[in-house]
């Protein structure tokens, strides 16, 4: 008996020795593979999409100051394809165009393949979808660069919270985007960078992606986070922004609180607003998704 026990040990033994690796977790792997079927075809997709879900740990902290993150991978060849292809399509089609960067925005809600790449940008960034702009494509030829962007004087949606920039598009030469004030401008190895650009560079890889946050997390506006597109010296280069705001776009302001609630929490507010706080400390004068303002009526946001 004892011997029969023994000789079973002996075989499970060799048997783990040199079974293939994967050879125990498989059923565990099928499991989770069916698992991950159902949740794609949930949403509407197909398994073939299920690589592109995100992953916390493929994100790469690139600065502190300002907060860059860098995704490798985040869209699939097929979806940068997509945006370009449809991005061509309303730049050839448009008379508003001129000899500079030819931009391209989506309106059409209808294409399942960028309300995916949105919901996959809130998931990662842990911001609201409808806080967003539409996603824009843009075309640099050679000798094409982006000046410093800035966000615009005023939006019903408040100040930009974050920007997200997909690379669309390998470049044989040039087109880093630059980050000229952030913290590792001078830690940088130099080797095989443009002498055009000066700052921290990130180099452009399909598929790659980029979120910069404009805000501090106090609230208050990171000057450190404007960036600017290098030259492109050989081929072009295509690139997807996606800029995210402070609050819901296009809101009425009546819809963000009634007469009751739309009311100051400090007697101070009025002063404070006229003294421009409701820029300058967005998050505090007029509330995020955490916090309530507490003056949200001297800043008139309802």
């Amino acid at each position: 008996m004892g011997s029969g026990i023994g000789a079973v040990l002996v075989l499970v033994a060799a048997w783990l020795a040199f079974a293939p690796p994967g050879a125990l977790a498989s059923s565990r792997r099928f499991d989770l593979s069916i698992a991950q079927e159902k949740l794609v075809n949930s949403t509407g997709g197909s398994t073939a999409s299920s690589s592109h879900l995100v992953y916390p740990s493929k994100s790469k902290r690139l600065s502190w100051h300002p907060r860059i993150f860098l995704y490798e991978g985040f869209l699939s060849d097929m979806e940068c394809d997509h945006l370009v292809s449809t991005g061509r399509g309303n730049m050839e089609s448009s008379l508003a165009f001129t000899d500079g960067d030819r931009n391209s925005s989506y309106n059409n809600i209808e294409d399942i393949v960028v309300s995916k790449i949105e919901d996959r940008i809130s998931l990662w960034s842990f911001l609201p979808k409808e806080n967003g702009e539409n996603i824009q494509v843009l075309k640099y030829g050679v000798n094409r660069r982006g000046s410093i962007k800035e966000e615009p004087k005023s939006s019903t949606g408040g100040h930009w919270l974050a920007t997200i920039l997909i690379y669309l598009s390998d470049v044989k030469q040039g087109g880093e985007t630059v980050f000229p004030r952030s913290e590792m401008k001078d830690a940088q190895a130099k080797e095989g960078a443009p002498s055009q650009c000066s700052g921290y560079a990130v180099r452009p890889a399909k598929g790659n992606a980029i979120l910069l946050f404009n805000l501090r997390p106090d609230g208050e506006i990171d000057k450190d986070s404007q960036y600017e597109e290098c030259p492109v010296l050989e081929g072009e280069k295509w690139l997807a922004i996606k800029h995210i705001h402070l609050r819901k776009l296009d809101s009425p302001k009546s819809s963000l609180a009634s007469e009751d609630e739309c009311t100051d929490e400090d007697d101070r507010c009025v002063r404070w607003a006229a003294s421009g706080e409701c820029d300058r400390n967005p998050v505090f004068m007029i509330g995020s998704s955490d916090y309530y303002g507490s003056c949200r009526k001297s800043c008139r946001v309802c």
